[in-house]
């Protein structure tokens, strides 16, 4: 009988006989499943600022399973990010400079690209060229920046400029990345790029971003005041509780969910797995610094906190705005939420797919406590139907 139950366990998340896990080698941390949904495999993005294109199109992977895909293509993070670098730079143009021209990006952009342009299996355009295993960004971006920053001068002189900026522009992509592809075949059968996005089955504009900031009003939406919003996407502004809410809610219904996050804080450490906000911070201590774009483990964060579990701090709607309106806040990174768990204490842990590698212990994973994801989390980006009849209601969604 009691094996039974063990086994009940496991498939429907009943935690009374659920086996536990930790976070690091040599923590007491103890974690015991309440939800937790297919994904694919953790991937690498590598030396670049990609990692809204690799989060949006893991989040996409893990819907396409939820539909029924049993095993879903590995979609192009670099094509979406080389449609999406040809949108920022006539944007760039258009706006005399005005806006952010950079690696990063949004969730909107997968909706803008997929919409625009389609979508393409990673198969047929890996955006890597030369032999190259890994993706590093470093050189062609400091290249598309120089030459955009060129075009701009142009601009400002106030006579007007040609399309061929356009052809050298996508010239720099293609020596980096690979053509444009118009036209491929893959599993024998013949597509574009729209047609192929089209064959997934995806209702793209089912897909909304939620955020929580009192700087515009509830329930309404806005745009969230970041630079890599170069596409001036809209959110679904709500209260804190609700966003906590909604992320719940959508695990619990099967629903993954995308989340950009702060992850500069000294209490988010990659390497041990885990993401927290001690009451008392000094506890942690910092060597080195973080990569700019984020896109690796960062600074050596170490301490006691990571081990074994400690105190939080109590996380307000006025703490999490505090942080937003003085810059402590910032719009660093993209990653999949996948499941929940909950610690020996009870505290409710979200299970974060990263695109890191899998270098760290729970191979590519880490737990960030609910305390972190109230504080540090930017947007959601989710499928509405994970959203509860409540929340729509309030939404008049």
């Amino acid at each position: 009988m009691k094996l039974r139950l063990v086994i009940a366990g496991a498939l429907f998340g009943v935690t009374s006989f659920a086996q536990t896990v930790t976070n690091a080698t040599g923590s007491t941390y103890a974690f015991t499943q309440v939800y937790k949904l297919d994904a694919t495999p953790v991937e690498s993005q590598g030396m670049t600022g990609t990692c809204w294109s690799f989060s949006s199109l893991s989040f996409i992977e893990s819907e396409l399973i939820r539909m029924g895909v049993k095993n879903p293509s590995t979609l192009s993070e670099m094509y979406i990010v080389r449609k999406a670098y040809e949108a920022k730079a006539e944007k760039f143009i258009r706006m005399d400079g005005k806006i952010n021209f950079g690696e990063g990006g949004a969730f909107h952009d997968i909706p803008y690209v997929i919409k625009r342009y389609g979508i393409v299996p990673r198969e047929a355009y890996t955006g890597l060229q030369n032999g190259d295993v890994t993706y590093n960004h470093a050189e062609m971006f400091s290249l598309l920046e120089s030459f955009m920053n060129t075009v701009l001068a142009e601009v400002q002189k106030g006579k007007g400029i040609g399309s061929e900026w356009k052809i050298a522009f996508n010239a720099i992509l293609d020596a980096y990345l690979g053509p444009d592809p118009k036209e491929f075949t893959y599993n024998g059968k013949k597509y574009t790029p729209q047609t192929y996005a089209q064959s997934l089955g995806l209702k793209i504009d089912d897909y909304v971003s939620v955020t929580s900031f009192t700087t515009d009003p509830f329930y309404k939406t806005c745009e969230l005041a970041i630079p890599d919003n170069w596409a001036w996407g809209e959110s679904w502004n709500v209260p804190l509780e609700d966003m906590v809410t909604a992320t719940e809610n959508a695990l619990k219904a099967g629903y993954t969910v995308a989340w950009g996050a702060d992850v500069s804080e000294k209490g988010f450490s990659f390497k041990n797995g885990i993401a927290i906000v001690p009451e008392d911070e000094s506890t942690i201590q910092m060597a080195g610094k973080d990569n700019k774009n984020f896109n690796n483990a960062g600074a050596e964060r170490t301490s006691n906190a990571f081990m074994e579990p400690v105190k939080e701090k109590t996380i307000t709607q006025e703490m999490r705005q505090a942080g937003y309106d003085e810059k402590v806040t910032t719009d660093d990174h993209g990653m999949h939420i996948v499941g929940m768990f909950k610690d020996q204490n009870g505290k409710r842990y979200f299970l974060v797919k990263n695109s890191w590698g899998t270098d760290n212990y729970p191979q590519g994973y880490l737990y960030v406590s609910e305390d972190y994801f109230r504080l540090k989390t930017i947007n959601i980006f989710l499928h509405k139907d994970a959203l509860s009849k409540e929340l729509k209601s309030k939404l008049n969604s």
